[in-house]
C-alpha cells in the first residue's frame, strides 16, 4: 500500500515551510482575532492605523533582503563568516587565545537558562546568577588584592576610563591632569582620550622612562600603568605609588588576572583602582567581545565606583540572600549626578569567568599561568639562541623583540606561516602566548626568525630547568582563590551539578514570560545563537590585518545598511557595546557637529522628567549642562514647557533627548512639531531607541525629524540581556553627523569623536545574532513583529482595565508596545505596593514586569510579540487572581500586614517547616491557580532586606558558616 502525499498546499508554501516568522511570533491568525475583539478594533492594520500617528507613519516599505528560512540564512552567514582567515594569534594586547571548557561552553554560554535572563533587579529570582557574580567579585578581589571589586564592567579600555572619573571623584589632588603610561594598550590610551576631552580633563602620555619620572614629579590627580605592560614588561611599582599618594592623586593600575596569579598583585604594591578584563578566563577573542572587564578599588571608594555590585543581605527568614548593592549611586537614581551612564554590566562572560576560577581553582590557574610563563622563557631562550634581537625584560607571557628595518619583513614571513606577531612602534615586534600556546606554535616561531640554513633549537634543549622570566622580588607569595566554591566542583560531574544547581534557582525567558516593560524580553532563538561560537566569529583578533577580517567587515556593512533602513538614518556604527555607550557616542557626534560651527559653547541638553536615567547622565559625561523639560498630565512632553526653554537657551541649545514612543508608553502626536522647534533653536534631536521594538517596519526616527538614535540590539534585535549583559548599542545619525561617528585609530579607522570601545566593533561576536534576526524575518516579517507587540500590549491592557487602569493612553484609549498599570490606589485601600505585587507574581511563577518606573508605585509591563496567547492570559490570569487577593484585603477578609502579598514569595521550607500561624492557607500561599500544581518555580529565598544588605555591605563569597 503506497501512502498518499498529494497535497492542496502550493510548492511556494512547500518550500517555505522552515519559515522563521511564525516560530518567532507567537500569536497566530485566529489568536489576532480574538485579541482585537477584545481590543474592540476590526483589524490589525486598523489598530495600528489608531495608534501610531499618520505624520509619522513611513512612506515606504524597508528595503531588505527577502526572509531567509532557518537552514538558509545559516548557510549564508556560513559562508560570510569563511572569509575571515583564522591564523595563530601572538597579537596580545589584552585578547589571547583561550580554552572554554565544554562544560562551561554547553551549560552557560550555549544555555537559554543563563542567557535569557534579565538583569537581577529582582533578587528573589536572581540567586543564582547573583551567586555566580559574587563569585566573580571574589576572584577579582582575590587575584587583585583589593577589598572590593563590581560585577564587571564593559570592557579593558572603557574600565580604565571609568577609572579615571572614579579617582577624579574620590581624591584630594585639585588637578585635571590624568597620567598615562606610553606602554598600556593603545586601545585604552585612545578610549581614556576620547572620555577625558568633554570632561575638561588633560591626559599626558608618558612614552620613556624619563618622561615617566618626569611626570610623575609633576601635577595630577590619578596616574595609569599597564601590568605588564603591553610590551610584555613586568615593572615594580612600588616607588611610583608612593610618589602619587604624596601628591594625594590615585594610582590606577590596568592587570592582567592570569599575570597575577604569578606575579605581585598591585593590592600589595598600594594601588588605589585597578581594571582589566577576565576574558583569557575562557572568553573566545571573538574579534574584541563580549568580555567582561573588572573593577576592584580601596574600601572608601565603593560608593563612587561604577556598575552594577551585587551584595550579601538577609532574606524574612534571616538566611543569607544575594541582591543589587548601593543602587542609590547609579544612573537610574541619581540622573546627571550619577557615577556613571552604565546600566548594565557583562553579566553572561563574567560568569563564564567565574565558572572557569571555580572549575579550574587556583591550582589549575596556577598551572595554567606557569606553563605561559614557561613557554616565554622557552621562546625567549630559542630567540637568543637563534641571534634575534630580543629585549631583556621581566616578563610573563609577552616576548619583545627590537627589529628595526626588518620588522614589516619579518611579520608578513610570520603571516605566510600562519601567525599573527604584533608591530609595535614600527621597530618593534611583540609575540604573547597564552593557554592555547603549544610546542609545534614554539617551533613555528623559532622557524620565523630563523635565518636561512640556520638550525632551529630544540623544545628539550630548554626544557629541563626552565626558570620564568618573573625577578624573585615580583613573584605572588600570597595565597588566592582560598573559599571552598574554587576548591570542590573539579569533575565534570560536580560542575555540570553546581551549575544547574544555580541556574534552577533563576527565572529566565527559558521557563516563562518576563513582560519587563522598555527592556523587550523577546525570542533569543536558537538558529539566531548558534553562529556565535563559531571559530571563524569566536577565534578572531579584534587587530588582527584588515584583509583576514574580510567577514566581520561584510557581517558589519550589511548590518548597518539594514538598521539604516530601519531607522531612516544615513549612518551607524556598531561600535559601542551598550546602550548607554551608544546614547555617550551620539551626544558626542552633536557635540562634535557644534564644534566644527565654532558653535562650541552650545552645551545645553534638553531632557524630559520622564526620561531613562541613562539620558542625563550620558548628557553630563558629554560636557552638556542638562535642563530638565516637565511632561502634561498625560505623560507628554509639555511643549509649552519645551518651547519656553528652547527659548530661554536658544544661543546655548546642544541638544534635546526624547523615548519615542514616550517612556510612559504612548505615541506622542506633536513629536514632528518638536523636533522641527529644536531645530528652529539650532539645536539637534536625540531619539532614544530603547522603544525601537514599537517602531520598526512602521515608523523610523531619521524620516520624522530625529538627528540621532542609539539602538539596544539586546532588546529590538535580539542579543539575550544574559542576565545584564552583554548588549549592543549603535549609534545612528543623520547624514551630516556621519564624519563625527566613532573612530578607532588603533584599527586604522577614522572618525570624527575617537574610540568609545576598546575594540572597532565592540561587541562584534554577538553581531550574528541580530544579523540573523533581520535575514530571517525580512521587512514584512519585522514589521509583523512590531504590530504583533502593539497588539499584545493593548490586549493586556483591556483585559486588565477593570482591575488595574491603565495609567497613560492616547486619546483613544490604545497604548504602544508597553502599558502602565496604576497601582497606585491600593495603598490607601488595602496596604498593598507594586513592589508586594510584583513579589507575589513571583509565587505564580513570572518575572514581574518593571517596578515604579517611570512612575512610582506602578507596574510597567511589555509583552513583546514572541509571546503565545497561552502565556499572555497566564500573565493576565495571574493579576486578576492577585487583585482578588488584593479585594480580601480590603474588605478585611484578610489583614493588611500578614497576607499573601506582603509575604511573597514563598520558599518551601517556609511552607513545610513549623507551624502554620497565618490567616490564609499553605495551599493558596504556594498554587494560588491549578496550574502551578503541575509546573511550580520556587523562590530559593524569601523577601530580601535591602536596607539590611546595604547598612552592612558585603560583596563576595559568603563564609560558608553562615550557610548553617
Amino acid at each position: 500500500m503506497t501512502a498518499d502525499l498529494s497535497t492542496s498546499l502550493p510548492l511556494s508554501a512547500l518550500e517555505n515551510a522552515a519559515e522563521f516568522l511564525p516560530r518567532h511570533i507567537g500569536i497566530d491568525a485566529a489568536d489576532e482575532a480574538h485579541m482585537l475583539s477584545v481590543i474592540g478594533e476590526a483589524s490589525r492594520r486598523a489598530l495600528i492605523d489608531s495608534i501610531v500617528p499618520r505624520s509619522i507613519a513611513r512612506s515606504s516599505a524597508m528595503d531588505l533582503p527577502p526572509a531567509a528560512a532557518e537552514a538558509a540564512a545559516l548557510a549564508e552567514l556560513k559562508a560570510i563568516a569563511g572569509k575571515n582567515q583564522l591564523l595563530k594569534s601572538f597579537i596580545g594586547q589584552g585578547y589571547y587565545g583561550t580554552h572554554t571548557p565544554g562544560v562551561i561552553l554547553r551549560n552557560i554560554l550555549e544555555n537559554p537558562a543563563w542567557y535569557t535572563a534579565y538583569t537581577p533587579y529582582q533578587a528573589e529570582i536572581s540567586q543564582g546568577r547573583m551567586e555566580a557574580l559574587v563569585n566573580f567579585q571574589t576572584m577579582v578581589c582575590d587575584l587583585t588584592g583589593m577589598p572590593i571589586a563590581n560585577a564587571s564592567m564593559l570592557d579593558e579600555a572603557t574600565a580604565a576610563a571609568e577609572a579615571m572619573t572614579l579617582a577624579k571623584r574620590s581624591v584630594k589632588s585639585k588637578s585635571n591632569v590624568f597620567v598615562v603610561a606610553g606602554d598600556a594598550h593603545p586601545q585604552t590610551i585612545e578610549v581614556i582620550q576620547t572620555r577625558a576631552k568633554p570632561l575638561g580633563l588633560e591626559v599626558r602620555l608618558a612614552n620613556s622612562a624619563d618622561e615617566w619620572n618626569t611626570l610623575l614629579d609633576g601635577d595630577y590627580f590619578a596616574v595609569l600603568a599597564q601590568y605588564p605592560a603591553t610590551s610584555g614588561r613586568i615593572d615594580d611599582l612600588r616607588a611610583d605609588v608612593e610618589k602619587a599618594h604624596a601628591k594625594q592623586a590615585a594610582f590606577i593600575v590596568a592587570a592582567d588576572l592570569l599575570a597575577l596569579t604569578l606575579i605581585t598583585p598591585p593590592g600589595e604594591q598600594g594601588a588605589d583602582i585597578v581594571v582589566g578584563t577576565t576574558q583569557r578566563f575562557g572568553m573566545p577573542m571573538g574579534a574584541g567581545g563580549p568580555h567582561a572587564a573588572y573593577m576592584a578599588c580601596r574600601d572608601e571608594f565603593k560608593r563612587s565606583m561604577p556598575g552594577r555590585l551585587v551584595g550579601v543581605s538577609v532574606d524574612v527568614h534571616g538566611k543569607p540572600a544575594y541582591r543589587l548593592a548601593l543602587q542609590t549611586r547609579e544612573q537610574h537614581i541619581r540622573r546627571e549626578k550619577a557615577t556613571s551612564n552604565i546600566c548594565t554590566a557583562q553579566v553572561l562572560p563574567a560568569v563564564v569567568a567565574s565558572m572557569y576560577a571555580v572549575y579550574h581553582g587556583p591550582e589549575g590557574l596556577k598551572r595554567i599561568a606557569q606553563r605561559v610563563a614557561s613557554y616565554t622563557a622557552i621562546l625567549t631562550q630559542g630567540l637568543q639562541q637563534l641571534g634575534a634581537p630580543v629585549r631583556a625584560q621581566a616578563t610573563f607571557d609577552t616576548v619583545s623583540l627590537h627589529t628595526q628595518n626588518a620588522t614589516q619583513s619579518i611579520a608578513s614571513k610570520a603571516i605566510s606561516l600562519g601567525a599573527n606577531l604584533r608591530i609595535y612602534f614600527k621597530e618593534y615586534l611583540c609575540i604573547s602566548l597564552d593557554e592555547t600556546t603549544t610546542r609545534a606554535d614554539i617551533e613555528l616561531l623559532w622557524k620565523i626568525f630563523a635565518k636561512d640554513g640556520q638550525a632551529l633549537p630544540t623544545f628539550d634543549a630548554f626544557e629541563k630547568g626552565v626558570e620564568p622570566l618573573i625577578p624573585a622580588e615580583l613573584r605572588r607569595t600570597s595565597s588566592y582563590l582560598t573559599h571552598p566554591v574554587f576548591n570542590t566542583h573539579h569533575s565534570e560531574t560536580g560542575m555540570l551539578r553546581y551549575i544547574r544547581q544555580l541556574s534552577d534557582k533563576d527565572l529566565a525567558l527559558d521557563r516563562s514570560m518576563i513582560p519587563l516593560g522598555s527592556c523587550t524580553m523577546k525570542l533569543n532563538a536558537t538558529s539566531e545563537m548558534i553562529p556565535i561560537t563559531w571559530p571563524e566569529f569566536a577565534n578572531v583578533h579584534p587587530f588582527a590585518p584588515a584583509d583576514q577580517l574580510v567577514g566581520y567587515k561584510e557581517l558589519d556593512e550589511q548590518l548597518r545598511a539594514w538598521l539604516c533602513q530601519a531607522t531612516g538614518y544615513a549612518g551607524i556604527s556598531l561600535q559601542p557595546n551598550a546602550g548607554s555607550q551608544g546614547e555617550y557616542a551620539g551626544l558626542l557626534a552633536i557635540k562634535g557637529f557644534h564644534e566644527s560651527r565654532g558653535d562650541g559653547h552650545r552645551n545645553i541638553c534638553l531632557i524630559p522628567s520622564s526620561a531613562h536615567g541613562t539620558n542625563p547622565a550620558s548628557a553630563q559625561m558629554a560636557g552638556m549642562q542638562v535642563v530638565v523639560t516637565a511632561c502634561d498630565a498625560s505623560g507628554n512632553v509639555d511643549l509649552v514647557d519645551l518651547k519656553a526653554k528652547c527659548e530661554q537657551h536658544s544661543a546655548n541649545l546642544a541638544a534635546v533627548m526624547i523615548t519615542y514612543p514616550s517612556t510612559h508608553g504612548v505615541f506622542e502626536t506633536s513629536v514632528k512639531e518638536l523636533c522641527a522647534l529644536v531645530h528652529s533653536h539650532g539645536g539637534r534631536v536625540y531619539v532614544d531607541g530603547a522603544n525601537m521594538n514599537a517602531l520598526v517596519g512602521v515608523a523610523a526616527p531619521g524620516e520624522f525629524g530625529g538627528d540621532v538614535s542609539h539602538l539596544n540590539l539586546h532588546k529590538t534585535f535580539c542579543i539575550p540581556h544574559g542576565g545584564g549583559g552583554p548588549g549592543v548599542g549603535p549609534v545612528c545619525v543623520v547624514q551630516d553627523l556621519v564624519p563625527f561617528l566613532p573612530g578607532h585609530a588603533t584599527a586604522g579607522v577614522a572618525g570624527g569623536v575617537g574610540a568609545v570601545s576598546a575594540a572597532p566593533l565592540g561587541n562584534a561576536a554577538v553581531l550574528p545574532i541580530s544579523w540573523m534576526y533581520i535575514r530571517m524575518m525580512g521587512a514584512d516579517g519585522l514589521q509583523a513583529a512590531t504590530e504583533t507587540a502593539i497588539l499584545s500590549a493593548n490586549y493586556i491592557s483591556a483585559r486588565l482595565k477593570d482591575h488595574y487602569p491603565t495609567l497613560y493612553a492616547s486619546e483613544n484609549g490604545h497604548v504602544a508596545h508597553e502599558c502602565i498599570l496604576d497601582l497606585r490606589g491600593l495603598k490607601e485601600t488595602s496596604g498593598v505596593m507594586a513592589e508586594d505585587v510584583a513579589k507575589r507574581l513571583i509565587d505564580y511563577g513570572f518575572h514581574a514586569p518593571t517596578l515604579s518606573f517611570p512612575v512610582p508605585n506602578t507596574l510597567m509591563v511589555e509583552p513583546t510579540e514572541s509571546e503565545t496567547l497561552f502565556e499572555l492570559d497566564r500573565f493576565i490570569d495571574a493579576m486578576i487572581a492577585i487583585r482578588e487577593e488584593v479585594r480580601q484585603i480590603e474588605n478585611g477578609a484578610l489583614p493588611q500586614d500578614n497576607n499573601p502579598l506582603k509575604n511573597a514569595p514563598h520558599t518551601a521550607e517556609s511552607l513545610l517547616s513549623g507551624e502554620w500561624a497565618r490567616p490564609y492557607t499553605r495551599e493558596a500561599a504556594a498554587y494560588p491557580v491549578a496550574a502551578l500544581r503541575s509546573n511550580k518555580y520556587w523562590s530559593p529565598v524569601g523577601r530580601v532586606d535591602n536596607v539590611w544588605g546595604d547598612r552592612n555591605l558585603s560583596c563576595s563569597c559568603i563564609p560558608v558558616a553562615d550557610y548553617a
